[in-house]
């Protein structure tokens, strides 16, 4: 099957980058679906206790999801680069490259995930009714962390050469047959949490092995021999070398988030089910501007190389305007109409109240994001990772973490002031990254007069 890539270089800026991010969107959408439909199903089928161990596995395994996608963005920059460059003919090498990097980092992953399970639970404060629902979910996922590294993998490969078309169909089936395997698990079987974990990581694997088919199919910009797959030290660091400050942002903006479900989690199963619900509807709520921002990226990246920095400051600001539109839709809907959203994913009265609360103070996110996601896309493109990392502790570790502490120390406690710890750290990082811009801005007007 021959599919034409996109070179974004040349020609009109917002259309391109519409029909780019759209497909990321779509993709982001149905991805979102998987923990989505776990919670969905599990709300309405089993128990509040299985509410909350799945909210809190999926937020364990969905900051380690969000590492792996950061180490995964690595091999977007480059390919990008190369592609803007014209050395698109590098490629073969990046891709087997990357094969083998990242085939090692899930070995280690998964198995030092394996060996602590029910540590992670115990720090996570699940609630003892929801414990050993939490550990075996968690469990369960670990297994599959082959499939979620193989699936933000080939991910990376399919947007480097800006195609973002395939990820969005595979998806879309793995979807399909999550949806279907959480009827059956836990509906039918009544697996409650476990059977939830089971039909995420089964869908995973059929995304894999449809991407692997679709893959061979493609007409590539470059060739890719038997030989290429090894390890290469070289591609491996440059991989690396971009993908390892994202990675760790994530990581470490992830473990903020730990903290404060953590503090959730000991205020009792309530306010625990009613932030995972919460967070559920965060993350479609979020999604136009973290399309932008993984689009972003993939833009810039091509005219980082080809020089053409106009272009990428154009994206940049078509970006934010689109990413804005939705983010106050977003913002009225969540703070006024929370409760309507929450009752999509569970039948209890004060598990809704409660998640609720939280989302109100995720309404105030909804317009910070639209700038602060596409500023960080707009970074990573450039390869200025390292500053994206910096400003990502900055606001996980200097203000998220310490305000949310710092509300659920306040009576009576408020689950929508601890949820202020969030926009919080949008707002301090969007400023960041507003004077980084300002501090970079002459060198890359030089790079564009090259």
């Amino acid at each position: 099957m021959a599919e034409k890539q996109n070179t974004f270089t040349e020609g009109k800026i917002f259309g391109p980058l519409m029909q780019f991010a759209l497909p990321v969107l779509a993709a982001l959408l149905l991805q979102s679906l998987y923990g989505a439909v776990d919670l969905l199903v599990v709300g309405k089928f089993a128990t509040s206790a299985d509410v909350s161990a799945v909210a809190t596995g999926a937020q364990i395994m969905g900051t380690i999801t969000n590492v792996l996608a950061g180490l995964a963005m690595g091999t977007t920059i480059l390919l990008g680069q190369e592609i803007g460059e014209g050395k698109a003919s590098q490629g073969g090498r990046t891709v087997g490259a990357s094969i083998v990097f990242f085939a090692i980092i899930a070995v280690v992953v998964s198995a030092g995930m394996l060996l602590n399970i029910d540590n992670l639970s115990t720090v996570m404060n699940a609630p003892e009714e929801a414990f050993t629902a939490t550990s075996s979910y968690t469990r369960i996922c670990s297994w599959g962390l082959i499939f979620i590294v193989a699936y933000n993998l080939l991910g990376s490969l399919f947007r480097g050469l800006g195609n973002s078309k395939i990820p969005l169909l595979t998806v879309a089936i793995a979807a399909v047959c999550n949806i279907f395997g959480d009827l059956f698990c836990v509906a039918v079987l009544h697996m409650g949490a476990a059977g939830a974990a089971i039909a995420t990581v089964a869908s995973q694997g059929v995304s894999v092995l449809l991407s692997l088919i679709l893959i061979r199919r493609m007409s590539m910009p470059f060739t890719m021999e038997k030989s290429d797959v090894r390890f290469d030290g070289e591609v491996s660091g440059r991989i690396f070398g971009f993908g390892f400050p994202i990675a760790l942002e994530n990581l470490l903006v992830g473990l903020s988030f730990l903290v404060i479900m953590a503090i959730v989690n000991s205020l009792g199963l309530t306010a625990s089910a009613g932030v995972g619900v919460a967070e559920k509807v965060c993350a479609f709520i979020m999604l136009v501007p973290a399309a932008f921002g993984q689009s972003m990226a993939a833009f810039v990246a091509q005219n980082y190389g080809a020089g053409k920095i106009d272009r990428a400051y154009k994206a940049l600001r078509y970006g934010i305007a689109a990413s804005l539109c939705a983010g106050l839709l977003m913002g009225y809907l969540s703070f006024f109409q929370g409760d309507v959203l929450c009752e999509i994913f569970s039948n209890d009265s004060e598990v809704v109240q409660a998640g609720w609360q939280y989302l109100k103070a995720y309404s105030i996110d909804c317009i910070l994001t639209s700038f602060f996601f596409c500023f960080t896309g707009f970074f990573n493109g450039c390869g200025y990772t390292k500053f994206v990392m910096i400003q990502g502790i900055i606001g996980a570790f200097l203000v998220r973490v310490p305000v949310s502490f710092l509300m659920s120390k306040i009576e009576p406690v408020s689950l929508f002031r601890i949820g202020l710890a969030t926009p919080a750290s949008s707002l301090v990082q969007t400023i960041l990254c507003v004077c980084y811009l300002l501090h970079v801005k002459k060198k890359l007007d030089e790079r564009g007069r090259i």
